[in-house]
């Protein structure tokens, strides 16, 4: 089995002032993608919560204004 070659750096020897750029680089990257994974995920869920309840919300927000109709009256296309 053949070894992997990884392109970061291993923290091994003096670093100097370049280690401490890349290692707030790659700490900026992460929380990029953090925030890109969960604005994806968070957006997904609020396609759904719309998509299955908006006509619901329509139907209570009907049944709470005044004159207060029936559900019958609400559904009704007259």
């Amino acid at each position: 089995m053949a070894s992997r070659v990884s392109l970061k750096s291993g923290g091994k020897g003096k670093g100097g002032r370049g280690s401490g750029a890349r290692a707030a680089e790659d700490d900026g990257w992460a929380a990029a993608q953090a925030i890109k994974e969960w604005s994806t995920w968070a957006m997904k869920k609020a396609k759904v919560i719309t998509h299955y309840g908006f006509i619901p919300l329509v139907i209570i927000i009907g049944m709470n204004s005044e004159p207060k109709p029936h559900l019958s009256q609400l559904l009704s296309p007259v």
